[in-house]
């Protein structure tokens, strides 16, 4: 008896196997069960109350407006960084109306000289920068000593080992 019981649970098995769910991206298919009698919990999350959830479509394109409504672009900005420790001092400055863009940055170089990069873009016409210095550049005295380099010369030979054969 137990053997039957077995093999019935066998061939149930092999059934509820065979039909096991194929993943695809159609819409899921109702599933059959070939023995009545069996009982098989199949999660399914796409089914609700028979009915099939689809999930929500992407929608591509513009929105329902023709042109989309923008300000055009307007800002100014400005700041300042000036540490006499560190001896940082550098600052920009910028002011867009629509189009048209001027500003101006200054830096503190390490030979003493302040760079001013002024520049404007007018529409399309790209970015045009002036460069500008001011003061005149400064290089300290070094306490280094220079010396010239030493020229090669290949390691002396080592001497061969003797171990007092041939004397």
């Amino acid at each position: 008896m137990n053997a039957k019981i077995l093999i019935l649970l066998g061939l149930v098995a092999v059934a509820v196997a065979d039909k096991r769910p194929v993943y695809s991206y159609d819409a899921p298919q109702e599933q059959q069960l070939c023995l009545p009698l069996l009982l098989v919990y199949d999660y399914q999350p796409w089914v609700y109350n028979d009915r099939i959830r689809q999930p929500p479509q992407p929608v591509y394109g513009r929105s329902s407006s023709s042109e989309e409504d923008f300000e055009p672009p307007k800002y100014g900005f400005d700041w300042v960084v000036q540490d006499g420790e560190t001896y940082n001092d550098f600052a920009h400055q910028e002011d867009r109306q629509d189009d048209n863009t001027k500003g101006s940055y200054t830096v503190q170089l390490p030979d003493g000289r302040l760079q001013t990069v002024t520049y404007y873009v007018d529409g399309d016409s790209g970015y045009v920068a002036e460069v500008s210095y001011q003061g005149e550049a400064q290089y300290p005295e070094s306490n280094e000593s220079y010396e010239a380099p030493r020229s090669y010369a290949p390691p002396p030979p080592k001497p061969s080992p003797s171990y007092g054969y041939g004397k």
